[in-house]
């Protein structure tokens, strides 16, 4: 019997804090105290782990990898060779272009020389004309021919700079056998393999993927059109990990994008989320949970939210305003209110004639279903 006593006294106490007992059968009232408390407003939402800053590095020139020079989660400098394509084929396409230009040098100097040559003698022939000694078909001749080779000098000099560029094409594209990093940073992805053929014809290849600093990441998180107003950059932000359940990280929004998604219907927008990682934790990839603080308020008058619903039995009245019912002197007595910020369990109360530690009603016992109703054992 003693244990029973005991029993029933500790369900009591942990169950129902404070029941107002109405005697002769009327209703039985479940209530708790009005409390301050601290009230945080959240937009829950799924995202990814990223790199801030991530190069995709690739090849200008088709060939064969005939070395790579590092791998996943290699730390690369700026400019250092991460992989070399085979350069054969490179070596003789510039070997013909600077053959070409010292083809078409040497033909500038041949036509220099004529060119020198056909000028004195139309200047000779331009002498004797104006002394009669020649006729006036042999000055035409001598002017053709001289002004046919000012052409072909032209022309000559235009083959070297055409030359010229195509020596220095072939040039950059055997620079560009060598594949280097353009950022200091640690490689995160790497597609290729030695001897595999790179053939950059139509787009530019993909063959490494170089994070610039893992210590700084992003979350990218997308958000339902009915949150997005709610959130605002600088705002802050818990989540978690499932490789680490028991740690809760924080980072700041740092970006709201305006454009927006459309899946089955479903608008979303695309929210970054800035994150530190001094501690490496963070991989790129990782799935986070996230919680968006859109708002929050400190030691403030609360109220279940389900006080908000409560009416005593019978009472069927309608009302303009917002209202919860509280104990006064054991009865309970109806309060108009404001109500303020919101969370899922507790909602802000504004009203002068609400104090804390007052009781306020939440729950007719009378109206739970029986499975519901908590069952003391008799003595």
């Amino acid at each position: 019997m003693k244990k029973y006593i005991i029993g029933l006294v500790v369900i009591l106490i942990i169950i129902v804090p404070f029941v107002l007992n109405k005697k002769n059968g009327k209703a039985q009232y479940l209530s708790e105290p009005i409390q301050k408390r601290t009230i945080t407003q959240i937009v829950e939402a799924t995202g990814t782990i990223e790199p801030i800053n991530t190069v995709s590095i690739g090849s200008q020139v088709s060939g064969r990898i005939d070395e790579i020079f590092v791998d996943y989660n290699s730390h690369v400098e700026k400019g250092q060779l991460l992989a070399q394509i085979d350069t054969s084929l490179f070596k003789a396409q510039l070997q013909q272009a600077e053959a070409n230009i010292n083809n078409a040098r040497a033909t500038l100097q041949k036509n220099k020389a004529l060119l020198d040559y056909d000028t004195k003698t139309y200047h000779r022939y331009k002498n004797l004309y104006e002394r009669n000694l020649v006729s006036k078909n042999d000055l035409d001749e001598a002017e053709s021919a001289y002004k046919s080779d000012l052409a072909q000098v032209s022309a000559a000099r235009a083959s070297i700079m055409q030359a010229e560029a195509n020596y220095a094409t072939a040039s950059a594209n055997m620079g560009y056998t060598k594949i280097v990093s353009p950022v200091k940073g640690i490689v995160i992805s790497k597609e290729v393999e030695v001897g595999q053929t790179v053939a950059a014809s139509f787009q530019t290849p993909t063959l490494f993927t170089v994070a610039e600093d893992l210590t700084k990441m992003q979350i990218e998180t997308s958000v339902s059109e009915a949150d997005i107003g709610k959130v605002a950059v600088g705002q802050d932000v818990n989540y978690t990990l499932d490789g680490y359940p028991d740690l809760v990280f924080t980072g700041k929004v740092s970006q709201v994008r305006l454009s927006p998604t459309t899946e089955s219907n479903v608008v979303t927008y695309t929210v970054i989320i800035e994150v530190e990682n001094n501690e490496g934790k963070l991989l790129p990839g990782m799935t986070a949970n996230v919680s968006i603080i859109t708002g929050k308020k400190e030691d403030i008058l609360t109220v279940p939210n389900v006080a908000l619903k409560f009416t005593v039995a019978g009472n069927t009245q309608k009302y303009d305003q917002k209202g919860i019912w509280i104990d006064k002197k054991g009865k309970p007595v109806r309060v108009n209110i404001e109500t303020g910020v919101s969370d899922d369990n507790y909602t802000e109360i504004i009203s002068d004639k609400i104090k804390e530690g007052d009781l306020v009603y939440t729950r007719n016992l009378s109206n739970v279903k029986k499975k519901e109703n908590m069952r003391v054992p008799r003595i």
